[in-house]
């Protein structure tokens, strides 16, 4: 049986374990909550490695993207380096690909359609998403400098996304994680912002723990497009009025798991990580998986 582990730098509140069978191959999935402490996860970290298959970064990017540029987010360096025979992995490789498909395939089954307009938290976090949502005729309002740096600007185009991560990332990635995103505790403080933006989007779509953190309190007839989503969000969404909830990972044992956690599968399948940017070992187990789109009808319109 394999073993993957995600360490996340979130609350342990939101710690599981489940088992699953992908390829034929049964593992162990587990998500260990460290409560926003950084030298507790890397501990974390060297004490799994070479026990486990594979290790994913939970809470936490070690990169985001600029079209095929990738940027390293050094508190991430730092904790990935802990390990030095178990590969450790952050779930962008899946991000890029799968969530791609994903929205691609929401546009071609019309669940979603050309003007939408689609709130997206983090571009950067999301770079195959926001591609895709654009290529297919969706409206942007992208989120970075509200979520990461509390600047109530929005950005409505890959262009000027690109523009302005090309001087804001090599100097963000360098800052304290925790500039730049809730951990520990934190995620779980509900602090209703940017509201005006959740009002006028059709789709609201990215980082669960930002869409949770910061959602007001209606949501009549939105669109979710995420994942990491336990049955207690499910129940949360559910009574705000989010018509769908659509999750980009399977749903295993009542949760919808991170992307790193499913990353860290198929680098347990694969035997090491994809290869960036284009990741074509992680499309070929994408379609051998049949992996899709997992649509919830929360409430009728």
């Amino acid at each position: 049986m394999k073993h993957v582990v995600s360490v996340s730098l979130g609350s342990s509140k939101r710690d599981s374990t489940a088992q699953a069978v992908f390829l034929g191959e049964e593992f162990i999935l587990e998500r260990v909550g460290t409560d926003g402490d950084m030298e507790k996860a890397a501990q974390n970290i060297g004490e799994l490695d070479g026990k486990v298959d594979a290790i994913g970064l939970g809470g936490i990017d070690l990169y985001v993207w600029l079209g095929e540029k990738r940027y390293v987010i050094r508190d991430a360096k730092k904790l990935k380096e802990a390990a030095k025979r178990t590969p450790v992995v952050d779930g962008s490789g899946l991000k890029h690909t799968l969530e791609r498909k994903v929205v691609d395939d929401l546009f071609s089954r019309g669940v979603l359609r050309p003007g939408m307009t689609f709130f997206i938290t983090s571009g950067v976090d999301r770079w195959g998403m926001v591609e895709a949502i654009s290529r297919n005729g969706g409206k942007l309002i992208i989120g970075d400098l509200m979520f990461a740096l509390n600047i109530a600007i929005p950005l409505h185009s890959i262009g000027s996304l690109r523009t302005l991560g090309s001087v804001i990332l090599p100097i963000a990635t360098n800052l304290p994680f925790t500039v730049l995103y809730p951990t520990g505790s934190k995620q779980l403080e509900r602090t209703p912002k940017f509201v005006q933006y959740f009002k006028q989007a059709d789709v609201i779509a990215g980082d669960y723990l930002y869409i949770d953190k910061y959602m007001p309190e209606g949501l009549k007839g939105k669109i979710i497009l995420t994942n990491t989503t336990t049955s207690e969000n499910v129940e949360e969404l559910k009574k705000r009025g989010v018509s769908l909830l659509i999750t980009t990972t399977p749903v295993i044992e009542g949760r919808s798991f991170g992307t790193n956690v499913l990353e860290g599968v198929f680098t347990a399948l694969l035997g090491k990580p994809g290869t960036p940017p284009h990741y074509p070992e992680y499309e070929k187990l994408i379609a051998q998986l049949n992996l899709g789109p997992n649509i919830r009808v929360l409430n009728e319109d």
